[in-house]
């Protein structure tokens, strides 16, 4: 289970990472106030067919019209200030490691029972009760 959440934990760290440094443009091209063409990466492709639509101003758009279409670009600029780690490990820095991960290894380890050396020995067999015999009770 603990490799399952491991590798999910990776791959969505790999999108992540693939995500913030990819740039890309989605374009969008708007004809009388509708959304016509959508692309991605490319560029959106202009209304090829006569679109008309009445408004209530009384305003009749066409593709003829050059102040009813528009197009519209969505920029995401990509992060390429991505720096790799250099780990130098030098002697303090192991000294130090070394002794925390000694230390925390050994906080959760089995801690050593007490042995009891009569455990597996039966008590001696009292013929008689000594207190019952002496009438000594503690009251």
């Amino acid at each position: 289970m603990k490799r399952f959440f491991h590798k999910i934990l990776s791959i969505t760290l790999t999108f992540a990472v693939l995500f913030t440094t990819t740039s890309f443009t989605a374009s969008m091209h708007f004809c009388c106030g509708e959304l016509v063409d959508v692309a991605v990466f490319g560029k959106a492709q202009p209304c090829s067919e006569k679109v008309q639509k009445t408004e209530e101003s009384f305003k009749i758009c066409t593709i003829e019209d050059d102040d009813c279409c528009s197009s519209k670009s969505i920029v995401k600029q990509g992060d390429n200030t991505l720096k790799k780690v250099n780990f130098e490990l030098d002697t303090e820095n192991y000294i130090f490691l070394h002794t925390f991960f000694y230390t925390y290894v050994n906080l959760f380890e089995n801690l050593e029972k007490k042995i009891i050396p009569f455990l597996n020995y039966d008590p001696p067999l009292i013929p008689k009760d000594i207190p019952v015999l002496y009438d000594t009770f503690l009251i």
